[in-house]
This record gives structure tokens, sequence and C-alpha cells, in this order.
């Protein structure tokens, strides 16, 4: 699949948030991004990522098949996740996910024939106060039951957008890719409904009712900017650095009789000198390896490689002659 212009020209604006050497560190933003063109991440979009990265494919493949957020086959518009974990098992979770599926005639990971819902079991919502939870598209419909389930379903399936119980109003999967690729949800209103539910609130009313506060916070204070932020962490350093002040180290010493009998000191070693060799072989290590970084995959080329097994060859067969002459000449 060729992907859109839209698509390639916002795939380089997410590659500019990242410091050139660290572009890799792109690839979870890129992947939501290939996923909301096609609705999942297909061959193509594994593909997409690795050339814009200079990745190779299976770097890209072990990232999209880790996280669950990916899709790796074409999913629905509405992806309808109902947590079976043990609160929300307890307390019916279960009931509500057969019921789903009896009602959609789909099991797990699996989409309904006009392609609206695409229906899945959750280890867990993260919402444990709030259960039974199901998602869609990772929007919460709190204390849910099977009817109120398949009443949301139908909804959906009939062009409807069911309100959340928190959160904003629902969008597609390819619209929330596109926001959860680091891109504002443009929709009108898309972000002005929803609130925190009771239980989320609790803790604050709580610490409102006993007067629990964290000393010295000013809810007012304005976050620094990064720039700022290292400005400040600079002029601490080197406020400390002026502060300390210039003494050498003092040298360990040993008391010893002189050859009058008088007591002299000398200085007493706490560790032996390292031998000279030693000492070159680590310089030439740390001049030969530069820093690690993302410039340059890993696996691309085989060159290094065996130029590090041949050396490492040839130091074990002399290290192995070496101690068959000491032993020689022990014998």
């Amino acid at each position: 699949m060729s992907f859109s212009d839209e698509t390639r020209e916002r795939a380089r604006e997410i590659i500019a948030r990242y410091p050139a050497d660290r572009s890799r560190s792109a690839l979870l933003p890129l992947l939501h991004l290939v996923q909301a063109e096609e609705g999942y991440v297909s061959p193509a979009g594994v593909a997409f990522c690795a050339e814009v990265l200079g990745l190779n494919k299976a770097q890209v493949g072990a990232v999209a098949t880790f996280y669950t957020m990916y899709k790796r086959k074409p999913t629905g518009d509405f992806l309808v996740s109902v947590c079976t974990n043990t609160m929300c098992n307890v307390l019916g979770g279960q009931e509500v996910y057969d019921t789903l599926s009896e009602h959609l005639g789909v099991g797990h990971d699996e989409t309904t024939a006009d392609q609206r819902i695409t229906l899945e079991h959750a280890e867990c919502l993260a919402a444990c106060d709030y259960g039974p939870v199901m998602t869609v598209n990772y929007d919460f419909f709190d204390g849910v039951d099977p009817s109120t389930a398949v009443s949301v379903v139908d909804e959906l399936r009939a062009g409807g957008r069911p309100m959340p119980t928190r959160g904003a109003r629902l969008c597609t999967l390819k619209e929330m890719a596109v926001q959860l690729a680091g891109f504002a949800d443009e929709r009108d209103g898309a972000v002005a409904d929803g609130g925190p539910g009771e239980p989320t609130l609790r803790g604050l009313r709580l610490a409102q009712q006993h007067g629990v506060s964290v000393p010295g916070f000013d809810p007012n204070t304005p976050i620094r900017s990064k720039a700022e932020a290292d400005k400040a962490a600079a002029k601490a350093k080197a406020t400390e650095a002026a502060a300390k002040p210039a003494v050498e180290p003092a040298t360990p010493t040993s008391p010893v009789k002189g050859g009058d009998g008088a007591s002299v000191t000398v200085p007493a070693e706490t560790s032996p000198p390292a031998p000279r060799d030693a000492q070159e072989a680590q310089a030439a290590g740390v001049a030969a390896n530069a820093p690690a970084s993302d410039r340059k995959p890993a696996g691309d080329s085989t060159g290094a490689q065996e130029r590090n097994l041949n050396e490492a060859s040839a130091s074990a067969g002399g290290a192995n002659s070496a101690a068959a002459s000491e032993t020689g000449a022990q014998k």
C-alpha cells in the first residue's frame, strides 16, 4: 500500500520531535499513524515505518507485536473491550462479555460482518472501582451489565455515538489512532464533554474534608519549560561546584622505621597499579567504540561482528598459548 501524502507529512513531523540520533524513538507514534490510515498495522505499515526510520522490518515487527493497542489484522470502527479480570469478573464482567459475544455473533478479536464492531476481552482496564467496565476505543463505560452493554453496541451499529461515562465523546478507531500519534482531535467539540467519576473524586474530597494538603504546594505555580528547567539545573550545579573547596585528596600513609631507627611516613598503596598494557588496551577500546546511538540500527551489517569475532579468537589463542608457557615454566 502507498500511504497518503498527509501521512508522510505527519510522519516527518513526528520524527522531527526527537533528536537526530534518537529517531527510532518515534516508532510508537508512527505505528499509531499507519494504523490511523489502514485501521491496523499491516505489513505495508511495518515496511513504511522501517523505511522512514532506517530500521529493518524485523525490528518494527517486534514492537508492533508486543503492544496490544497495535492491531495486526483489519479492525472495526469501534473496538469494544470488556474487562474479564478478577474484580470485574466477580462483578459480572464475564457475563457481559458472553452476552455481547452471542449478540454480535463474534468471539475474541473478531469483527462483525458490517465491519463496525471488533470485540475483545481485556485482562484489566485499570478501573476496578468502576467495575464491571468496558471501553469503546479506549473510552470508558462504567458499571455496565449485559443489558446496557448490548444497548451501547446496538447504538454504535445504528450509526450513533453513545456518550461514555467518563472522557470525551466517542470517535472511530482511526480517529483515535491519530490522537495517539500525537495530533489534536479536530472534530467540533471533540473534548467538550465528559468528566471525572465519583470514585476518582473521593480521595480529593476526603483530603478537603480533613485538611490534607501537600506542604508548600501552590497550584498556581507555572510549569517551567524544558529550557527553563535545564537552565535552573545548570545554575544550581555551578553554584554547588563553586561552593566546594578545592582540596587535594589526602594520600594514605603508613609509618615505617628508617635506617637510624627514626619513624618516617611513606605513602601507602591502596591498590596495585594496572599493568601498562592493560591501560593501553583500555584506552584503545574507548577510542574504538563510539557511544551507542540509534543512528545505525543493529543487525544491518555483519562486518563489525566478523571483525570482533576474529579479534576475540586471536586474543583467546594468544592467551591460551601464554597460559601454556607459564604452566610449563612453573612445572
